[in-house]
């Protein structure tokens, strides 16, 4: 393996993370780029694995954009119903 193939890391880890803590759909598209990165590194096509590379962590970032954007919204949708005791005090 030469020193250009070893520098082109495939984000796993974040798009695994991505997956479990923040956007299920866009953490698994994240997930099968990171997954090709290894293979194209192995069979020569260095450009793919790089392409594959950068979607991975594209595709990682977005989602955990996602998930802070979605976790501030039920926040903020919380807050404005008066506070989680408004939610379990419904009277029944």
């Amino acid at each position: 393996m030469n020193t250009t193939a070893a520098q082109i890391p495939n984000h796993l880890v974040w798009a695994i993370l991505a997956t479990l803590f923040c956007c299920l759909p866009g953490g698994i598209v994240s997930i099968v780029y990171a997954a090709q990165v290894n293979g194209k590194i192995a069979a020569g096509d260095l450009a793919g694995a790089r392409d594959s590379s950068e979607k991975a962590k594209k595709w990682a970032m977005w989602s955990a954009i996602a998930g802070v954007i979605v976790a501030v919204l039920y926040v903020v949708l919380v807050m404005a119903m008066g506070g989680l005791g408004a939610l379990s005090n419904s009277g029944y």
